[in-house]
């Protein structure tokens, strides 16, 4: 019953301070921008992941972000997937990057919730590709629409800072692509304590929304009161959430899921464009990911200020 009146205060009160609102135009701007000609596909180790990188920092400074040990950046290698038979690993630099919300309650701001984004794509094509075609691959669903989502949140949470309890982690990461290395590289390097990490929230393709209003997810089930959470919060975004208990796969919550971190991955879905240069910014259906991300933030918004401990929970 607690959760539930918890749940009703969260779908039908505003936040009181809230100075900022998620928009369509800065969705369509960052994707614009990422997912650009001049980006070339954001590749690891390129001119154009360090564009990123920058872009990103900037953002997270304009929210009011806080540094982690005085910057955003956090510098890894990246060992490149090659094609079968080749004998060349090339390793690049790349970088995470990190932003800290800091919560306004005296205890539970030592406790954090991950919400993050993995802002690379595949470059010229290669390994990962569908195709064998040496074209820009703009990943504009794939993971751009994750990234924009992933600012517009951060910036609308900093604005709410003092009406959350438990801190929030905002990371941008590299070299998913590859093997989800940024993502491992934060889970064995992590900012903060790994034990006090009690949530990951994750965003890969998220711009796609379907006729059907379907935003997927797994990973509901690895933490007390998930599954009902997101399917509730469904309907005030017209939005018909298809929740798993487990299903948890296929992106960098996979790696704090393999720390015992409860995790939720969201997606809107496969397309015909997936690793493929057609996945361009004009097929972004930027209403949508609108909508998807004021339900995202919603639910961080109502595990970051919740009073309930956030306790792993297994999934087979």
């Amino acid at each position: 019953m607690r959760i539930l009146i918890c749940l009703a205060f969260i779908l039908f009160v505003k936040p009181l301070f809230a100075q900022t609102e998620i928009t369509e135009k800065e969705i369509k701007d960052h994707i614009d921008f990422l997912a650009s000609d001049k980006n070339k596909g954001r590749f690891p180790g390129t001119k154009g992941n360090w564009k990123v990188v920058k872009y990103i920092s900037k953002q997270f400074k304009n929210a009011g972000l806080a540094t982690i040990k005085g910057t955003y950046l956090q510098p890894f290698e990246a060992k490149l997937k090659v094609p079968k038979g080749a004998t060349d690993t090339p390793i690049v630099k790349t970088w995470n990057v990190i932003g800290l919300i800091e919560g306004a309650d005296s205890k539970l701001k030592e406790e954090y919730i991950v919400v993050g984004a993995h802002n690379d794509h595949l470059g010229m094509g290669g390994p990962s590709s569908k195709k064998d075609t040496i074209a820009i691959h703009h990943g504009a669903d794939d993971n751009a629409s994750g990234t924009a989502a992933l600012l517009e949140i951060a910036e609308k949470l900093s604005a709410n800072r003092k009406q959350l309890k438990r801190s929030i982690l905002i990371i941008s990461f590299g070299a998913e692509e590859q093997g989800l290395l940024g993502s491992k590289y934060v889970t064995n390097h992590p900012p903060v304590p790994l034990e006090k990490i009690k949530l990951m929230i994750n965003m890969d393709m998220v711009g796609r929304l379907n006729g059907e209003n379907q935003i997927y997810m797994g990973g509901a089930g690895t933490f007390d009161g998930g599954m009902e959470l997101m399917k509730n919060l469904g309907p005030q975004f017209n939005l018909n959430p298809v929740v798993h208990a487990g299903e948890v796969g296929g992106s960098d919550h996979v790696s704090f899921y393999k720390k015992n971190i409860s995790v939720l991955g969201l997606h809107t879905g496969g397309h015909p464009q997936y690793h493929t240069p057609e996945d361009v910014a004009a097929l972004i259906n930027i209403k949508g990911e609108k909508r998807v991300c004021d339900y995202i933030y919603s639910a961080i918004f109502y595990m970051a200020t919740v009073d309930r401990p956030i306790t792993f929970i297994k999934q087979n």
